[in-house]
């Protein structure tokens, strides 16, 4: 491996997502608006499964949450993203870079354990209904989701740390945020200390997660075929369709990303696939859960009916409505 000039990185230079200058309004237009869909589209969710008094239930505590990760996902990335779309200066400090790295890894694994854990709520109530209360409740959920933050914040943590002792060579990030694949090709020498680590820790906090889905999902599959009903069938696949296309479309890019050799790594595909996780996943994730659960859209149908019944009774409409009567 040829030696590089060694320099002491006090802020990096990220290149953004595409290098044409003609395209920048262009992509601007289009990431804002997704953008904004995704704010509003999760924040929507969490008002809904948080207030609708029909929706107090462990499996919508999940979801509220996987709204919120959804937005702060999208917000750690895009906002300077854009700033960096129409601006030459598109220059990130150490130490921001650094925050920025971990809490994108640390939201990032935050995803896939709630959906580990939306997917065991969906395997007990199918595979055991009757005693589905007596299991799961709104306090194991919060007790898996604080655990899961502190697990997925001390991995986080042990990445950015070995991060910030390596040697770059150089400061110009192919990429429009600072993401561990990218730094680690700045290193002056090979880390191998992280590969080993995304190989192998990573493997246990990030996939884990993934292989415990697919466990519930089999064992959900073994009890629908005992039963020999086509009416189960349809009614597990009403229940869990939603749940699983999120979870193809995190774990596809995920694995994409993060879980190949790095010899093979294309950091222009890299780019592509992140702006696909961090904007357009966030963006999708509600409109699944809302299009295709009734219990959603009754209750999204609930909250803009009595936003509706709150505007026509306010105080000033109705005097102008009784002077406009009288009139």
């Amino acid at each position: 491996m040829a030696t590089r000039n060694r320099t002491e990185v006090t802020e990096f230079f990220l290149l953004g997502l595409s290098s044409w200058a003609e395209m920048q309004p262009v992509i601007f237009g289009i990431v804002l608006a997704m953008h904004l869909v995704a704010l509003m589209g999760n924040a929507l969710l969490v008002i809904v499964a948080l207030s609708d008094p029909k929706l107090q239930t462990p499996m919508y505590f999940l979801l509220s949450q996987l709204s919120f990760i959804d937005m702060f996902l999208t917000t750690i990335t895009v906002p300077q993203m854009l700033v960096h779309t129409l601006s030459v200066n598109r220059i990130i400090s150490f130490n921001c870079c650094m925050i920025q790295l971990f809490c994108f890894m640390a939201v990032g694994s935050m995803e896939g354990h709630l959906l580990a854990a939306m997917a065991y709520d969906r395997y007990v109530a199918i595979c055991d209904p009757l005693r589905y209360s007596a299991i799961i409740s709104r306090g194991l959920c919060l007790r898996i989701t604080l655990t899961s933050w502190v697990v997925v914040s001390l991995n986080s943590l042990l990445y950015s740390v070995l991060v910030t002792r390596l040697t770059f060579c150089g400061n110009q990030v192919t990429h429009f945020f600072c993401d561990i694949t990218p730094l680690l090709k700045l290193s002056c020498t090979r880390p191998v200390v992280n590969e080993m680590l995304i190989f192998t820790e990573g493997v246990a906090v990030v996939v884990s997660p993934f292989f415990f889905i697919l466990g519930s999902y089999a064992r959900i599959a073994v009890a629908i075929a005992r039963t020999h009903s086509v009416a189960a069938l349809r009614k597990a696949l009403s229940t869990c369709s939603s749940h699983i296309l999120v979870v193809l479309l995190l774990y596809g890019s995920v694995i994409y990303m993060y879980l190949r050799p790095s010899s093979s790594y294309d950091l222009d595909q890299d780019r592509q696939v992140a702006m696909f996780y961090t904007v357009v996943t966030p963006m999708l994730n509600p409109l699944i859960y809302s299009l295709r659960n009734q219990e959603v859209k009754g209750a999204l149908r609930r909250l803009f009916r009595k936003l509706c019944i709150s505007r026509n009774f306010q105080p000033g409409s109705q005097i102008n409505g009784g002077w406009q009567n009288i009139s």
